[in-house]
């Protein structure tokens, strides 16, 4: 990023405050100023404040009950801070009757392992899955409850259009991510990624409609002497403002491999068809990466055009990258007969 004219640019520091939204809650009845009432039926804090998993994984969101009253109703919401407080119901479950809503419900369950127990089980987790739940106990017109975090484990990727650098509006970024098995990253994601290494000097969208880009090594073209953190320009136009986006992918169902030769696009395209494979996604390339550790030093064709590499054990003669990562060339001419491919399976 060379410039910052028009914008106003804030950094986003490592802070103790930033882990908070891993707590359990509750209902914040108060007994006196500034005392919050004592859980009396859920278990608090609960088993887990955070549990983790990857896409396709199943999991149990631990709630478990203290004391047991006559009548009551368990009821689970996801939490959607980032849309201005929206709740999604999952599911409503008395002693005789459990109701799923929306394309959540209809993977979730109760774990009843024994009478006392009101966990949510999830299966077969997505992407979207990532966030904050929250188990209510309702008895009358009383009610508590908890908050537990979910977190997907996986790696964000920043992405750019073929045709150049900042081309993207919010919506149109959301596609990109799609389009290469993936979802824009929450902040959360970004955060990690930014603590694990990402370092990147082109602004992207990223879920919650904010834009933003990670620092570890400052310099002069990418904020200049400003400390490294998370750079953020804020909410932005999402149907007008245009950057690149920050992609979040989790672990694939299927496996990446590389056939070696001088093809152009098309010839790529073929050779995967010939293995009863597909060329690989972006995404998948980068799943493929962070876990199945696969590190394959020439490039390779990609669906949407790009050539990438990706590297476990960086060496000299594999970009000369320090650090791992996956590497590009971009998007050269599709006539050129320099790659090999990437194919998925």
């Amino acid at each position: 990023m060379t410039s910052f004219k028009g914008n106003f640019v804030r950094i986003t520091f490592i802070t103790l405050s930033y882990l908070s939204c891993t707590s359990a809650s509750y209902n914040p009845h108060r007994t006196e100023p500034g005392t919050l009432k004592k859980l009396q039926y859920l278990l608090e804090p609960p088993v887990q404040v955070e549990v983790t998993g990857r896409r396709g994984d199943n999991v149990t969101l631990p709630c478990i009950l203290r004391v047991q009253p006559n009548h009551y109703k368990i009821k689970w919401t996801k939490l959607e801070s980032e849309n201005n407080g929206r709740q999604n119901i999952i599911m409503i479950s008395n002693a005789n009757a459990f109701k799923p809503y929306g394309p959540v419900g209809q993977r979730a369950s109760l774990q009843r392992a024994h009478t006392m127990d009101a966990s949510l089980m999830l299966r077969h987790l997505e992407l979207g899955d990532d966030g904050r739940y929250r188990c209510e106990l309702i008895n009358g017109i009383e009610d508590e409850n908890i908050v537990i975090t979910l977190r997907i484990e996986g790696v964000v990727f920043p992405y750019q259009s073929k045709h150049g650098r900042y081309k993207f509006n919010f919506h149109e970024a959301m596609q990109a991510c799609a389009e290469q098995d993936g979802k824009l990253a929450t902040y959360n994601q970004l955060y990690k990624a930014w603590t694990e290494g990402l370092d990147w000097c082109n602004a992207g969208w990223i879920h919650d409609g904010t834009v933003h880009y990670p620092i570890v090594h400052p310099r002069p073209v990418c904020g200049g002497k400003l400390p490294a953190g998370i750079r953020s320009y804020g909410p932005k136009n999402k149907d007008n403002d245009r950057f690149d986006a920050f992609c979040f992918t989790s672990q694939i169902s299927g496996s990446v491999y590389y056939i070696s030769g001088s093809f152009s696009y098309d010839q790529a395209v073929l050779a995967c068809k010939r293995q009863s494979s597909e060329l690989a996604l972006v995404g998948q390339l980068y799943a493929a990466w962070r876990f199945q550790k696969y590190d394959q030093c020439n490039g390779g064709w990609l669906r949407d055009g790009s050539v990438r590499f990706p590297i476990i054990n960086p060496r000299k003669h594999c970009g000369g990258i320090p650090e791992a990562g996956v590497r590009s060339f971009g998007f050269p001419s599709k006539t050129t007969h320099l790659y090999g491919a990437f194919c998925y399976r």
